[in-house]
C-alpha cells in the first residue's frame, strides 16, 4: 500500500524552503505520496511569527537558519526584504495547481526559491505569473484559479485540518498519524517510513 505524508506548509518559509529537496528525496526513496496542505502559522497552537519574537530570538534564529542553509546547500538573501509584500497569495497558487492536477512542488520551488535567493515579490500577482511561466506554468490560469471558490476553500479547510491535527510550524510532516515538526526532523520521519517509529 503506497505510503502518505501530509505536508504542512508555508510558501515564505525559509525552513519549509531548506528542508524542501531532502524531504522529496526521502519521499522518493520510500515511495511516498506527499499531500500538500499550505497553511499559515496557527498562532492558537502556539506558532510565533519571527517579527514578534524577543531580538535575541529572532538573532538566533537568523543563525540557525544560515548555519541549516549552509548545510542544505541553499544560499538565502536576507538583504533588501523590508519592502516584499506578504506571500500568501503565492500559497494559494500552489492550491490552484495542485487541485488542477499540475506539478505542484515543482512551482513551490519556483516561488520559494525566487522568494528566498532573489528577494522577489512573490506576494505581487505580475511577479508571481513571470515565476510561474518561467517554470513552465501557465501563470495567468494559475493566478485566474487562485480566487476560485474551490482554492479559497481548501485554503480554509486545511488551516482547520491543521489546527485540529496540533499543527503550529513549519514544515510540519505527519504520517501514520505522527506530527514531525521542522526540516531537521526529517532523520525521524525517515525512520517511521522505515518501520522504526521512535518512541514520542
Amino acid at each position: 500500500m503506497t505510503k502518505t505524508i501530509d505536508y504542512f506548509f508555508g510558501i515564505g518559509s525559509p525552513w519549509a524552503y531548506i528542508g524542501l529537496e531532502p524531504f522529496k528525496a526521502l519521499a522518493a526513496r520510500f515511495d511516498a505520496r506527499i499531500e500538500p496542505y499550505v497553511i499559515p502559522l496557527i498562532e492558537d497552537n502556539g506558532a510565533i511569527y519571527a517579527r514578534n519574537r524577543p531580538d535575541a530570538r529572532r538573532a538566533y534564529g537568523v543563525k540557525d537558519l544560515k548555519r541549516w542553509a549552509a548545510l542544505r546547500g541553499r544560499s538565502l538573501m536576507f538583504e533588501n526584504r523590508s519592502a516584499l509584500s506578504d506571500p500568501t497569495p503565492a500559497g494559494l497558487a500552489v492550491i490552484a495547481a495542485h487541485l488542477s492536477g499540475q506539478h505542484w512542488l515543482g512551482l513551490t520551488q519556483a516561488l520559494q526559491e525566487a522568494f528566498w535567493t532573489r528577494a522577489e515579490d512573490i506576494g505581487n500577482g505580475k511577479i508571481r505569473q513571470a515565476i510561474a511561466d518561467a517554470a513552465g506554468f501557465d501563470g495567468a490560469d494559475i493566478e485566474a484559479r487562485t480566487q476560485s471558490k474551490e482554492v479559497l476553500g481548501r485554503w480554509e479547510s486545511n488551516y482547520e485540518t491543521a489546527k485540529a491535527a496540533g499543527v503550529f510550524g513549519f514544515p510540519t510532516f505527519r504520517y501514520d498519524g505522527e506530527l514531525y515538526w521542522g526540516q531537521d526532523s526529517l532523520p525521524f520521519l525517515e525512520r517511521h517510513l522505515g518501520g522504526e517509529k521512535l518512541p514520542a
